[in-house]
């Protein structure tokens, strides 16, 4: 239920976005979901020259909105978070399978500087690494 909640209130930010003057799309809390739903927003949005402002929690799938779009049009506020974890499915019985192949495409995908960040970091594993801060803003700019 929650990562649908995610999907809908960024849904609802686009469709904000461009029905106003701005083209920016604004994430103020994402908690992430499955990767499918974003990957087809974030390509929509690529197609569409909306630029992204991240003023919150970005975290899980909703990070997948760095390899999608090109740094120039992602910027960062003060309260900007990325959070990154090791890609996972459930199995049979709804448990949480963690999938390393997976998680080594997502990595490889990650635009630099992210992607050295994450391995300094310990890598993508269960536990979740944010990015914030001066380290986030020395990657993309900051929102004006």
């Amino acid at each position: 239920m929650r990562s649908v909640f995610a999907i809908v209130f960024l849904v609802a930010l686009v469709m904000f976005a461009a029905g106003s003057a701005s083209a920016d799309v604004r994430i103020l809390a994402s908690p992430g979901g499955q990767i499918g739903p974003y990957l087809r927003l974030f390509s929509a949005m690529q197609e569409s020259g909306e630029r992204v402002v991240i003023d919150g929690p970005c975290l899980s799938a909703c990070t997948l909105v760095l390899m999608t779009l090109p740094r120039q049009r992602i910027c960062v506020t003060p309260r900007a978070i990325l959070g990154f974890h090791a890609a996972t499915s459930r199995d049979f019985y709804g448990r949480r399978v963690y999938e390393p192949e997976a998680s080594d495409v997502v990595l490889a995908a990650y635009p630099g500087p992210v992607r050295p960040w994450i391995i300094r970091h310990g890598g993508l594993s269960s536990r979740l690494l944010l990015l914030r801060g001066r380290e986030l803003a020395a990657m993309y700019p900051r929102c004006r």
